[in-house]
């Protein structure tokens, strides 16, 4: 088995070259779906911070605001007051962190660059938010089952990410453009994290994603 064709989610073997150009090959998996580009074409660490320090996430950009309320929205109804939340790769300009403590929750950062705070890692918490995150992760086998045993029962793990849906044409989604992006997930993607996790599973449109594992098997879409 060729170690750098497994699937980086699921770990199945069972995958096949998905789209491919002059510099990268992206793989997909028949098990999970999802479509992930080889570790060997990612970036170094180096080069992906460079990239990621070009971004301008203003804390008080209200259009970054309105993007991020996409799952603030529907998040808030779910969680108690006072809860505890790990903002999950908050990167250099948090912002739903301050979202979410105007509303008098307590909240950890993260980020393997900017808020390196393995010390979260000791805790749990009443939900966690993963806003444009899980499409950078190298392992996100890994970094999902570590959020998944980070939760109280009762909790909820809340993602943005684009979805590959079949509108997509892979070849000209600017979403893949970004070479920082390394893997993409469809809905049968996150029906498989939901299987895999016992939880229930709501979608929002086309990027957002709550999981409840306290409450098994139903999505709802």
């Amino acid at each position: 088995m060729n170690q750098d064709s497994t699937c980086v989610l699921c770990g199945s073997s069972q995958t096949q070259l998905y789209y491919s150009n002059e510099n990268v090959n992206y793989l997909r998996c028949f098990e999970c779906e999802m479509v992930f580009l080889p570790k060997r074409f990612h970036l170094n660490n180096i080069d992906e911070k460079s990239r990621y320090d070009l971004h301008q996430n203003d804390s008080k950009n209200t259009g970054y605001r309105q993007f991020l309320s996409t799952v603030f929205d529907p998040l808030i109804k779910h969680v108690q007051p006072n809860s505890t939340d790990l903002n999950f790769g908050c990167g250099p300009g948090p912002t739903l962190s301050l979202m979410l403590e105007s509303e008098g929750h307590e909240v950890d950062l993260f980020d393997k660059y900017y808020a390196n705070n393995v010390q979260v890692f000791e805790r749990k918490y009443d939900f966690i938010t993963a806003t444009e995150v899980l499409e950078h992760l190298s392992n996100p086998r890994f970094e999902i089952d570590r959020l998944f045993s980070l939760l109280n029962p009762k909790g909820v793990l809340a993602v943005m990410t684009q979805l590959l849906t079949n509108k997509v044409i892979f070849s000209t989604w600017y979403y893949k453009n970004d070479p920082t992006h390394v893997c993409f997930f469809s809905q049968k993607t996150l029906e498989y994290l939901a299987q895999k996790n016992n939880a229930k599973l709501e979608i929002i449109g086309d990027n957002t994603a709550l999981f409840f594992p306290s409450q098994q098997g139903e999505v709802v879409i």
